[in-house]
This record gives C-alpha cells, structure tokens and sequence, in this order.
C-alpha cells in the first residue's frame, strides 16, 4: 500500500483545509474541462496536469469531458503577469467531481499544483481525498534569481527550473544576465557586447522570447538583470570608452568584487545606456528592471581626475553620491521606457525617488529603511540558497516578522523575497542540488501565512516534494549517484556515499575564501557531489534522539555505527584508485574515529571519554575537502548519554 500524501503534507500549506469523507477516484474514464475563460494559459496547464497525472498513474485521461467531468477548472478571465495580480483559488473536491475555481487563470496554474500533490493511492487505486481548500498566497513577489553571468547555464537548466518554480508556487525569475565574467544576452544595437563579452556562451533574442515564453505559459514573470555601474567588465571589453579606467580589458575569469565600473560623468555612457535599455525593453515585457547596483568599490572614479572634478563641482562628497547621480538618471531612462527600476541595498539614498524597488541582499536594515522611505522592497538576504546553509535557518527568515518595526503602512511596501543561486561554484550538472528542495522551504515561507509556517514535518514534504520535481526533469536527485560514479572511476560507489550521505559543504562564504575558484575552475570534486541538508545526517539525528527515549533500538544504532567505522577501509581501497579523492581520506577517517567512539559509549556506560577521544571528536569538527561531518554533534548527544 502506498502511503496517502493528503493534505498534511502539502507545500506551500494552503491557507485553508477542510477534509471531507470519501475520495474521488482516478480511474479510466476519468475527464476534465474547462469553463469560463477564453486564454491559452489554461488549456497549455491542463494539457501538462494531463501528461503529469498521467505518468504518475498510468491511465490514459480525458481533457474536455461532458458536464459529468470528473474535474472541472472554472476561471473569469485572463490574469496579467504584474504585481498584486490575483492568484487565489478554490477547490472543492466531492466522492463525484473536483471543481477547481479562480478568478484568474494564475489562480488555476497554483491550484492544479496543489491538487497534484494531493493525488494519493491505496490498494484499491489511486485517488484524491474529498477536501475543500481556499487559498492565496501571503506575498505578490515569490522569486528564484539564477545568475547565468559568472557560469552561463544552458536552456535546458533554466526550463526545469521554471518546472519547477511553477510547482512550488514562485512566480517571479530574476534573471542576472550581465557581471565581469560575462555578458550573456545578444544585443543587435551593440554587438561587441556579447561577441566580445561571453566566450561564444549567451542567449539569442530568440531564446529569451523563448524563456519569457516558457514562463509566462507557468504564471511566472521574467525580470532581467543587468549590473551597472560596478561588476560591468564584460561590458568594457567590447566598449572600453565605457569604462571608467583606460583598458583594453579582457574576459575575466576572477571571481569575487572587481574594480571595473561604467563612467558615470560622460553623456555619451547614459546614450548608450538608453539605446541599450531600449532595446532590452522590447525583448523583455515586465514593468521591472533591474540594474544591479551592488558592490562598487568606486576605485576606478576616485582615481580618474575627470570624475574627481566632476564630484567636486557638483559638491559630491562619497562615491555613494556619485552612484545616487547615476541611479538617478538610469531610473529616468527607464522611466521614460515604461519601466521600473530594481536595485540591490547600495542604491539606496535619501535621495533616490521612491519609485526604485530596493533587494535586500545584505541585511535586513535597507528592508526596513526602504519602507520607511516609501520604497517597495524584496528580500533575499537569508535566502542565499548558494551559500548551502539548512532548510531551516531559509524558512525561518521571514520578509515580515510579527516584531518588525514598520507600522501597518509601512509594512505594505515589503512585496516578499526572492532566493538567490548565485553561480560562482555551480555548474549545471551541480545548480539543481544547490536550488531543490530548500527553495521549496522559502516558497512555503513567502507564500503561506505567517501562523502556518512551522519547522514540524518541513523535511517530510521537503522530501516528497523533492520527488516531485525530478518528476518534472529536475535533476537534483538524479545526479548524485551520476557524479559519485565519476569521482569512484567506476568502482562501487557505496562507501564514497556513506560518507557523503553524512556530509555538507561548508556554509556561508567559506568556500571561496578556503580555495581560490575562477569561472572555469572545474566543480567535478566531493564537495560538489554532497548536498546542503545532508539526508543521511539528519536520519541519524532522529535516530539517537529516538534511542535517548528507546534503548530498544539499540541494535539499530549499532548496526549504523559499525557500518561508517568499518567504512574507511573501503574508501581508501578507492582512494587509491581515484586521485581525485585523496582529500576527502582524512575525512573519511574522522567519521570511522567517531563512530567508534560512539559504539564504545553505548557499549561501556559511565565509561568517560579519554584525552584521544576527545581529541578526535573535536578534530572532526574541522572541514576537510571545504566538506563539513555533519554528525558529530549527534555523536556528541550520544556519548553525553553515558
């Protein structure tokens, strides 16, 4: 019998479940129709619910059945892909018939999700428990923001991921396009730019009305980036008259906070800026654009006498103000193209017009300042999915916390918060890890209310939401195993897995400054293969939390720690195999120490810790292969058992 998904495990947790008796069956036969509405977003749904639903139960299904329909999706109009647009919907599911009702089609794009997940199966068939559900998200922006500008990342990559978006209920992509390593959209009014700028890797206009395409048919709204003034080498490299320091300039491969920045007291660089942006403005119809705006060092202009003079003619006391100059006359060309300015935290000042949208990447001061000062504004700062930090510490971060100091007012300009896959050690074969399933955890936290977003069974459905998705092509699941094969040459991959199952890389920024990495270094290694929210380490957490209550279970335990103190033998026959691993051989030595410190807790209670003990418990605390042994504070829990 396979296990009843039901409401309890849905995500994100819709704002209302009411659970009825008896279920709809899915059985041959079973059809569906739509009603009210006249655009194509739906019928394109229904056509994928049918594929998905379909392959998940193996009955051929019906799309546009009689009134007696098995499923009916009934919608007013057609919804515009802006913000605060209406995505609420209703679904009322009776042992007859499932009515799926909207105002909106983006309504019925969230509420098909909802339903899919509600698909259960037992040993009489598959079906969907009789349930009414009203539900609305709790923000109008729920982002994902992929950065293809340091390590571009092909179609393919970016159409599973709006898959995926679209299952968890985000709808907005932030699309970070440009930075110094590389220039990732054609221009036909500046060629140079992305001929010169991206190494031969960037989008054709056709692919971007292609991906805009893709999204908007899944509800979900595109909005580019392109960073100006700083990260701006890849645009000097084709236009060095662009620049703020003599070149030439080349392609740069350097990761990490670069001097390069536009010149921001010639006309001629707002020219080019406005004939460029109009151009963009044509491929990419959301009312936003964001423009970066993030990270100048200002080095370039305070060395560049014709930049210094124009700061003190115009009594420009900080590069700062320098920068509040630019920003304001970008939002000035974008204003006059219909568009809307976004920026991250460092451009905003006292001065900027409180039509620009501030991100909050580096704190939740500038959320709160902008607010105050009447700017829209989007979190993502905690939401650095990049940064490998738990599910947890994601979900946790709420854009408005009930002990925020706004007033009710101000509290209204915060639209929600955007997770940030920032590329600099991802590849494609890696990126899917590093986003799924923890964006799924900030999905819920932007899209269900406050009062419901609690830590209790989160990794169960993160767990079958996960599957989900590599249903639908994500490849975050599938690639482990892939790339364990790789790094074992062919050999048994169970051990490596055994000691990576236990493992996670190193959180926050610690990476990159433990090793240099350029945007062509490769990302084939352990650390690259382990994943945030190691699976095997939480199973252990749970285990000896339930032995501290159930010394029955001893025998379990045991069976698990023998296993990883034996484990290192066969790793290293491995090892010697595979040169590539020889830096996880200490590691993989830590965890057979601390299991077998833990099999002689649990075997000689009262029996206290000697110095090399203690010695190798705190030892293996230290990262190893910037990959961090996950289990020894449980290991710890364990032996304070004594």
């Amino acid at each position: 019998m396979l296990r009843p998904l039901h409401f309890n495990v849905l995500l994100p947790k819709p704002v209302s479940v009411n659970l009825k008796p008896g279920s709809l069956k899915i059985a041959a036969g079973f059809s569906f129709r739509i009603e009210g509405g006249t655009g194509d977003r739906v019928a394109k749904a229904a056509l994928r619910f049918q594929k998905r639903l379909a392959d998940k139960t193996g009955l051929f299904l019906e799309l546009g059945g009689s009134s007696e329909s098995s499923l009916v999706l009934r919608y007013e109009r057609v919804g515009e892909l802006s913000l605060h647009e209406n995505e609420s919907y209703t679904l009322d599911v009776t042992p007859h018939q499932a009515v799926l009702s909207a105002e909106t089609d983006l309504g019925i794009l969230r509420g098909l999700e909802t339903l899919l997940q509600l698909v259960s199966a037992d040993q009489e068939g598959y079906f969907i428990p009789a349930v009414e559900i009203g539900d609305e998200p709790r923000f109008p922006w729920r982002g994902l923001m992929i950065d293809s500008a340091r390590r571009f990342q092909p179609m393919d990559v970016l159409k599973r991921n709006l898959d995926g978006m679209a299952a968890v209920k985000l709808n907005v992509f932030h699309w970070h396009l440009t930075d110094d390593q590389g220039f990732r959209v054609e221009s036909m009014v500046f060629p140079r730019l992305h001929e010169m700028g991206s190494n031969g890797e960037y989008y054709t206009q056709e692919q971007i009305r292609e991906i805009v395409a893709y999204a908007a048919d899944r509800g979900i709204r595109v909005i580019p980036e392109f960073d100006v003034p700083g990260h701006a080498a890849s645009w000097a490299i084709g236009y060095p008259e662009l620049a703020s320091a003599p070149g030439p300039f080349s392609r740069e491969i350097n990761i990490g906070v670069l001097d390069t920045v536009l010149d921001p007291v010639k006309e001629s660089t707002y020219l080019f800026l406005e004939k460029f942006f109009s151009e963009m403005a044509t491929l990419f119809p959301d009312e936003y654009i964001h423009i970066g705006g993030d990270e100048n060092n200002g080095e370039q202009w305070l060395a560049n006498p014709e930049i210094t003079q124009f700061m003190e003619k115009h009594d420009f006391k900080t590069v700062l103000d320098l920068q509040c100059h630019f920003n304001k006359k970008l939002l000035d060309i974008l204003t006059k193209l219909g568009k809307k300015m976004i920026g991250w935290d460092e451009i905003l000042t006292p001065a900027l017009p409180s039509t620009a949208v501030i991100q909050s990447w580096s704190g939740r001061d500038s959320l709160i300042q902008g607010a105050k000062q009447g700017h829209k504004t989007i979190l993502s700062n905690g939401y650095y999915i990049d940064l490998c930090q738990p599910a947890e510490y994601h979900y946790m971060n709420d854009p408005l916390p009930a002990d925020l100091e706004l007033t009710e007012e101000e509290s209204k300009y915060i639209l929600g918060g955007e997770a940030t896959m920032w590329s600099e050690v991802v590849s494609p074969e890696t990126i899917d890890s590093r986003i799924w399933p923890r964006t799924a955890a900030i999905s819920e936290r932007l899209w269900s209310r406050r009062e419901d977003c609690t830590v209790e069974n989160l990794h169960e459905r993160l767990d079958v939401i996960s599957l989900a998705l590599e249903e639908l092509g994500l490849t975050h699941e599938k690639n482990y195993p892939q790339m364990l094969r790789r790094l074992c040459g062919g050999a048994d991959i169970t051990p490596l897995q055994n000691l990576l199952d236990l493992c996670e890389p190193v959180q926050g920024y610690e990476r990159v400054t433990q090793r240099l990495h350029t945007a062509v270094s490769p990302l084939t290694r352990a650390v690259d293969a382990a994943r945030p929210d190691a699976r095997g380490a939480r199973e252990f957490r749970n285990l000896v939390a339930l032995y501290q209550k159930e010394r029955k279970i001893r025998t379990q335990l045991e069976a698990r720690l023998r296993l990883w103190a034996d484990n290192h033998v066969a790793l290293v026959s491995i090892i010697n195999r595979s040169p590539i691993l020889r830096e996880v051989s200490t590691l993989s030595l830590d965890l057979s120490r601390v299991a077998t410190i833990a099999l002689d807790a649990i075997e000689s209670p009262g029996k206290p810790l000697n110095e090399q003990q203690k010695a190798a418990l705190e030892e293996a605390k230290k990262p190893r292969a910037q990959l961090q042994l996950v289990i020894v504070s449980s290991i710890e829990d364990l032996v304070r058992l004594r």
